[in-house]
């Protein structure tokens, strides 16, 4: 099955060091046996939160076959699946149940969701915050993080908003703009602003990592192929402010200097790909992108400011 995957640069040096083997038939073997276990109360926030309305399976627990056999892979710690879970609905699902009806919810969210404490590290120096498979489930990684972001000890974004939706709340709507894109494609035009501007897996490298805003890309991973670019158009643009963005397109003004055959300024080529995805989103599922961004906005200040609790699994 094909994967969709969203991942970035460390911030911080890690206390160890990865390593790989090439033998693609060597895989860790779990040390973590959940074959049964007992409802608690989580469980039971999850069925009237989760599957009543939604039919989604939040799996906070470890499972040796939800996870990659290509990456070590830890639990999830509870407190902080109970945070997420809070997080992915009042930020992600519940959004898109005001601007496009639950019923939009119901039909195209995926119908699984499972959480694992720690990033995937892979040997480019990158870690993945989430991937989307087959428009069925989303992983998300690095659950572990999350309540030293909320507290302000982990993350170098600027803000706690930044931060959050960063690590967590950007990669739950990228691998769910993969999951519309799977179920109904964006145009080909998209593909052809920038067509010959990919650099796969380099996009992290110099020059790469740096120039990616002339070069007319949203982000560094954008440059990685086309789906990811489209990804990343839509995410990065709903979840920020009116003002970062026009920051981050006054950061794109102008072209890269190492392409002489770059004629187009990268502010230029970003604000086209917007437009088609703009257009893509609004006649293909009748989404206003400039409404979704003003009640994603909405949502992440209350969440800032307190005003949601994210530990309540009261019934």
């Amino acid at each position: 099955m094909k994967k969709n995957i969203l991942y970035v640069l460390p911030i911080m040096l890690m206390g160890f060091v990865l390593t790989s083997c090439e033998k693609d038939e060597i895989k860790p073997e779990s040390v973590i046996v959940a074959d049964s276990y007992v409802q608690n109360d989580f469980d039971k926030w999850l069925e009237v939160n989760y599957v009543n309305p939604y039919n989604i399976d939040f799996k906070y627990r470890y499972e040796e076959i939800e996870s990659d056999y290509n990456y070590y892979t830890v639990p999830a710690n509870m407190d902080n699946a109970i945070k997420m879970a809070h997080i992915l609905k009042y930020l992600c699902m519940e959004t898109y149940d005001e601007v496009a009806g639950i019923e939009f919810t119901r039909a195209n969210f995926p119908k699984m969701f499972y959480l694992i404490g720690e990033w995937e590290y892979r040997n480019n120096g990158s870690y993945i915050l989430g991937t989307a498979e087959g428009g069925k489930k989303i992983l998300l990684a690095g659950i572990n993080y999350l309540d030293a972001v909320l507290d302000g000890t982990w993350g170098d974004r600027g803000s706690l908003a930044a931060n959050i939706n960063h690590y967590y709340v950007k990669t739950i709507h990228h691998e769910f703009t993969h999951i519309l894109n799977q179920t109904r494609d964006y145009p080909t035009s998209f593909q052809e602003v920038t067509g010959s501007s990919y650099v796969n897996d380099s996009q992290f490298s110099e020059p790469y990592n740096t120039a990616y805003p002339k070069r007319g890309f949203i982000s560094a991973y954008a440059q990685t192929e086309p789906r990811e670019d489209f990804a990343e158009m839509l995410s990065e643009y709903i979840t920020h402010t009116p003002d970062e963005w026009e920051e981050m397109l006054q950061n794109a003004e102008g072209t890269w200097s190492q392409d002489p055959d770059q004629t187009t300024s990268g502010r230029v080529l970003i604000e086209q790909k917007l437009d088609i995805v703009r257009a893509y989103m609004s006649e293909t599922w009748n989404i206003d992108i400039d409404e979704l961004r003003d009640c994603i906005l909405t949502r992440q200040a209350n969440l800032v400011s307190g005003k949601v609790d994210l530990d309540d699994i009261s019934l």
